[in-house]
């Protein structure tokens, strides 16, 4: 992002910090302490220009606050600039013989989701379906209006890590997915070679909706194994390289 683009979503982030409209000076102050030396007129010019795209607005004489839009824009910054990172995370990954430790950890998931899987199925109640099912429509909307899945799909497998009520394979779970730092990676291995998760994921809750154990355990393989072949397929289209 350009400099000033930084700007703007810096002082976005420092009015949505105050639960009350803050004032010019403030914001200098704070934007300051995260770029620098900047003078009052830019932080001046660059209020006026978050006013006139209707991201900020005055509220009287007690200072500045973020508009519903503004919020929106500050959100896709954050969604932005997390996706950065976790490609920067990928990139890493991609070095040498990382492709064969991601496929590894996804076998010891294959391994341990199975079972939760099939646990879940035994154990689900209707209110715990009906979580699931919310974690998949959540899920959905933000794939149809192309923002980051991630959160989500690591919501759905530790709630039916939870569900299955072992805290062990629930340790083993956590210990194996690095508290979800994967699951962006792995997202952005399945958008380039065109997979999506939402599908594997409602046959998983189908089968266990339906109280099969056995449907939600092969479910869940094929969708542990659905990812391994679209790492594969990543190596083999792009190298490890874009």
């Amino acid at each position: 992002m350009q400099q000033n683009g930084d700007k703007e979503h810096y002082i976005l982030e420092i009015i949505a910090n105050y639960s009350e409209p803050v004032g010019s000076g403030t914001i200098s102050n704070d934007l300051r302490r995260k770029v620098g030396e900047v003078s009052e007129a830019t932080v001046g010019r660059v209020l006026r220009r978050l006013d006139e795209r209707g991201w900020t607005q005055k509220d009287g004489f007690k200072g500045r606050v973020l508009t519903s839009e503004g919020k929106i824009a500050l959100q896709k910054f954050w969604d932005d600039k997390r996706r950065r990172l976790d490609t920067n995370r990928f990139l890493e990954l991609t070095r040498g013989e990382e492709k064969e430790q991601l496929v590894n950890i996804l076998i010891a998931r294959r391994a341990i989701e199975r079972e939760i899987a099939r646990l879940a199925a035994e154990k689900a109640t209707e209110e715990d379906v009906r979580q699931l099912n919310e974690i998949i429509s959540r899920n959905l909307q933000k794939l149809e209006s192309s923002q980051p899945g991630a959160d989500e799909d690591v919501a759905f497998h530790k709630l039916l890590a939870e569900i299955a009520g072992n805290k062990i394979l629930e340790a083993a779970l956590d210990l194996i997915r690095e508290e979800g730092q994967l699951s962006p990676i792995l997202e952005y291995v399945r958008q380039k070679v065109g997979s999506d998760i939402v599908s594997d994921h409602k046959k998983v809750l189908e089968a266990i909706a339906r109280r099969d154990s056995e449907g939600a355990e092969k479910a869940m393989v094929r969708h542990i194994e659905g990812i391994i072949a679209d790492v594969n397929k990543y190596w083999e289209k792009f190298g490890g390289k874009e």
